[in-house]
């Protein structure tokens, strides 16, 4: 193994850490710009979203040259594996974030989501945050209890996603069509977000334990520890 290989990882390591910092910003940018119609900031979140998938191309060209060199450990060869994976995760996570920040600029100078939904649209966004920030926490430690956490997290999102697919189906629903198409996908947007974030618990707990996890395991990954 090359003696410069740790330190190349430890760098590929702070990146991730680094991409879920701005990921989250996103968000909670993008969910302020959604439940206030400001249209400025939405156009932020869209633009600095540029600044993610650098971070995901410089990633990718980093655990490529990784994995190219000889004598590896097979944990390298994980945490090289995985944390290319992961990058991408975190940049399809920054893509949702932006893809809510452009529902709210489509439906400028309007608020996308009914009154009556706001209060659910703000829980969404601060259990995206939560996973968010536990995700990078489980990065930079590689302790899975946070993995655990992101689990627990998610399940809440799934029921807030299914409650809300009950209430624009429901006949009282007063919004119309393209209310619930908002509503509908909107909610998807933070349910893949959320799912995202259990991606990348997965990841870490493979490159710590070795083993592959399932969505539900992760609690079980965390007391092995």
């Amino acid at each position: 193994m090359s003696d410069a290989t740790p330190d190349r990882l430890v760098r590929v390591q702070d990146n991730l850490v680094e991409m879920t910092k701005l990921v989250r910003v996103a968000m909670v940018c993008a969910t302020e710009a959604l439940l206030s119609a400001d249209v400025h900031l939405a156009e932020q979140v869209i633009s600095d979203d540029s600044a993610i998938n650098a971070i995901n191309a410089s990633i990718e060209q980093s655990c490529l040259e990784i994995l190219s060199t000889p004598q590896l450990t097979p944990k390298d060869i994980r945490m090289a594996v995985a944390s290319l994976r992961m990058s991408t995760t975190l940049e399809r996570m920054g893509d949702l974030a932006a893809h809510v920040a452009k529902q709210a600029r489509l439906r400028f100078p309007y608020v996308s989501v009914p009154a009556e939904l706001h209060e659910t649209f703000a829980q969404m966004g601060n259990i995206a945050n939560a996973i968010v920030e536990r995700t990078a926490r489980v990065i930079e430690t590689n302790d899975l209890r946070y993995a655990a956490d992101i689990q627990a997290e998610d399940e809440v999102m799934d029921a807030i996603h299914r409650e809300l697919f009950g209430k624009v189906l429901d006949p009282t629903w007063s919004h119309g069509v393209e209310g619930a198409i908002d509503v509908t996908l909107l909610s998807r947007f933070y349910e893949r977000f959320a799912d995202h974030g259990v991606t990348i618990a997965r990841r870490v707990a493979f490159v710590v334990t070795g083993e592959n996890y399932g969505v539900s395991d992760l609690a079980a990954a965390a007391e092995t520890e």
